[in-house]
């Protein structure tokens, strides 16, 4: 059966390319997977049989023939479970592709969706003002030990894999207070990963979804 993925059929210029539902995307190009996407709207309220799905009402949501999940880093892994070209078979290479893909969303973004917020969403506020300044500095200690983990490799492993997916999409977000600037070495990696035609076929496909403004789904 052909893959499903849920995805928003709007969302604000800014966010565009950004949303997690890339994620699986970008995994079903590199592996040659048709899949097919559903589009629904981000405004609320969300329909009650989405929220069965997907508590929170964001995407993505994978169908996979009778596996239905939610989360990008699960729906990746269950993708890459399918090809050793994203997962290696090796239990060490296998472990480290795990681990890395885990570090992408755990060790990584959750500081940079915080900076985001304080740079974006929460400019004006006083504590956002407060905050900024220590944030930077804390979140560029935890890309400098990316950098170094990283080294001269291409990637995080012997091979591109699921875990170059999570980690490049998530250092995509990291474009303000010079972080990337700042570490060539990481936005060189980027700039390897966006360069991959899987990556371009997938970003695409979500900008081509995307209506004009917002519409009920």
């Amino acid at each position: 059966m052909t893959i499903e993925i849920t995805a928003f059929n709007w969302v604000p210029d800014f966010a565009r390319g950004f949303v997690r539902d890339l994620r699986p995307r970008w995994a079903c190009e590199e592996l040659g997977l048709p899949y097919t996407t559903r589009l629904i709207s981000p405004m609320p309220p969300k329909p009650a049989d989405y929220l069965c799905e997907q508590p929170w009402g964001q995407v993505p949501v994978l169908h996979d023939g009778g596996v239905q999940l939610f989360e990008s880093g699960a729906i990746l892994l269950h993708l890459a479970e399918k090809d050793e070209r994203l997962l290696p078979r090796d239990p060490q290479r296998r472990a480290t592709a795990i681990a890395w893909l885990f570090a992408a969303l755990n060790s990584v973004e959750p500081w940079l969706f915080e900076l985001a917020n304080v740079e974006i969403f929460s400019k004006d506020e006083d504590w956002a003002k407060l905050r900024k300044s220590s944030l930077v500095r804390d979140t560029g200690k935890r890309l400098d030990g990316l950098a170094d983990a990283l080294g001269d490799r291409e990637w995080l492993g012997e091979a591109f894999g699921v875990a170059d997916i999570a980690m490049v999409t998530v250092l995509r977000g990291a474009d303000h207070a010079d972080l990337m600037s700042s570490r060539p070495r990481l936005a060189d990696y980027v700039a390897r990963g966006t360069a991959r035609p899987a990556f371009e076929r997938a970003i695409a496909a979500q900008l081509a979804d995307f209506r004009p403004e917002p519409v009920a789904a």
